[in-house]
């Protein structure tokens, strides 16, 4: 994988007293892009067993402890596997969402397609599945999951989840999994998501939340930001950005509190120096997180 080690960015704001330094949003991309890209090439090549597997895509990104194990075997069944395989996910808001027959979705960040075709499946043929991504190598994989598994209620589109290309107030759901926290630019994804939802519509997303400080060299790591990590808001952030685009009914549920233990395989991969006292700083200051907020009916 290609993860640009000793690239650097600006500090992300990790709290309430966090600094008003902000990441380049091109920087962020273009490092998301490459990486994303390279992961679905190996899969269509049939290289990669991904993240949600085993071997190597998540030990190679030292994430297993992130996104390993996130769907039951009955849930993807029918689902193409190389949309399991490109999977970089870190929760699963399809099994979350209370998504309903006849609902028009839409994925943050769709990768190979995984979340976009399991809630196809349940919005049923009156309802839609929209999937956004802005790597055109992960797009490719997407139509062709997509065309594997004869869905005909889903459209991926090009494009970024700061920009979203779709009209105002024509989306019941929004999902996304893993992938706002990899945005330079959050409250842009925060007001676009208000902006395409209809009144009363859901945001509900898997994204990893931070709690506490966090030390300065993980935030400033670009491959922990593409690995999910350094790119993580924290939880009173989360809250009152949301608040700030006009969401209401906010709620952050953990899902998954990690360790120090699974923190070294993140740095060890990225080519930071562990240390004890890192990782004593780090230890369940991150997590996988359940994020719902509606916009106002």
């Amino acid at each position: 994988m290609l993860l640009n080690k000793g690239v650097t960015m600006q500090k992300s704001c990790c709290g309430p007293d966090c600094c008003q330094e902000k990441t380049p949003l091109a920087s962020t991309q273009e490092v998301v892009k490459e990486k994303y890209g390279e992961l679905a090439r190996q899969v269509r090549q049939g290289s990669s067993q991904g993240c949600c597997g085993t071997t190597p895509a998540s030990e190679a990104l030292g994430a297993e402890a992130i996104c390993a194990n996130l769907y039951a075997l009955d849930q993807v069944e029918g689902v193409p596997q190389e949309a399991l395989l490109a999977s970089l996910g870190c929760g699963n808001p399809t099994a979350l969402a209370r998504l309903e027959p006849g609902q028009v979705v839409l994925d943050l960040g769709s990768g190979g397609g995984i979340d976009v075709l399991l809630s196809a499946k349940r919005v049923g043929p009156t309802g839609k599945a929209y999937g956004l991504d802005m790597t055109d190598e992960m797009l490719a994989l997407a139509l062709e999951n997509q065309r594997r598994s004869g869905l005909s209620n889903v459209e991926f589109l090009k494009g970024e989840i700061e920009n979203i290309p779709l009209p105002a107030q024509t989306i019941d759901v929004i999902i996304s999994n893993c992938v706002i926290n990899l945005s330079g630019d959050k409250d842009k994804v925060l007001a676009e998501a208000f902006r395409v939802l209809k009144p009363g519509g859901l945001f509900a997303v898997s994204d990893v939340v931070s709690r506490g400080q966090i030390p300065a060299a993980i935030k400033q790591n670009i491959a922990l930001w593409t690995g999910c990590v350094s790119g993580a808001l924290h939880e009173e952030e989360y809250r009152s950005k949301l608040q700030a685009a006009g969401f209401v009914d906010i709620d952050i549920e953990p899902t998954r509190v990690y360790s120090a233990q699974d923190a070294r395989g993140l740095m060890e991969t990225a080519g930071l120096a562990v240390s004890d006292d890192i990782l004593e700083a780090v230890d369940g200051k991150f997590y996988s997180g359940f994020v719902r907020a509606r916009r106002p009916v």
